[in-house]
């Protein structure tokens, strides 16, 4: 009996990787994933290396799963990849307090983000 297997969400040449826990705001994760959508991969890890934003680190993370995914478990041809889509979203906020004077309090927000990343395999056409 069981359960049916679910459909997949990407097309058969994608591959699919997200982090769901990434420490830091989605504003700021975006800027990241702005430099990297439509690249090539080859071009986007060499971009996430050299960054000097923080969270360069862990996009680079998620994309090098996305494309041992495409290697591993789809047989996609790991030079012909594009970052088809890089998405990011809001994930949990950790409440704190922080100790204020008088007696007082203020509250302190530490978010997490997501991180979606889609790579294609890309047809090169001759001309």
């Amino acid at each position: 009996m069981g359960k049916a297997k679910s459909p997949r969400r990407v097309g058969e040449n994608e591959a699919l990787a997200v982090g769901t826990t990434i420490r830091g705001s989605a504003q700021k994760l975006n800027l990241v994933a702005q430099l990297i959508r439509g690249k090539k991969v080859e071009d986007a890890l060499n971009i996430l290396t050299f960054s000097k934003k923080a969270m360069a680190r862990d996009a680079s993370k998620v994309l090098a799963s996305a494309v041992a995914n495409a290697e591993n478990n789809h047989n996609l041809d790991v030079d012909a990849l594009i970052v088809a889509e890089a998405s990011v979203g809001k994930a949990i906020t950790m409440k704190r307090f922080h100790t204020r004077g008088r007696g007082k309090s203020t509250r302190i927000l530490k978010p997490f983000s997501r991180l979606r990343i889609v790579v294609r395999e890309h047809e090169e056409e001759e001309a």
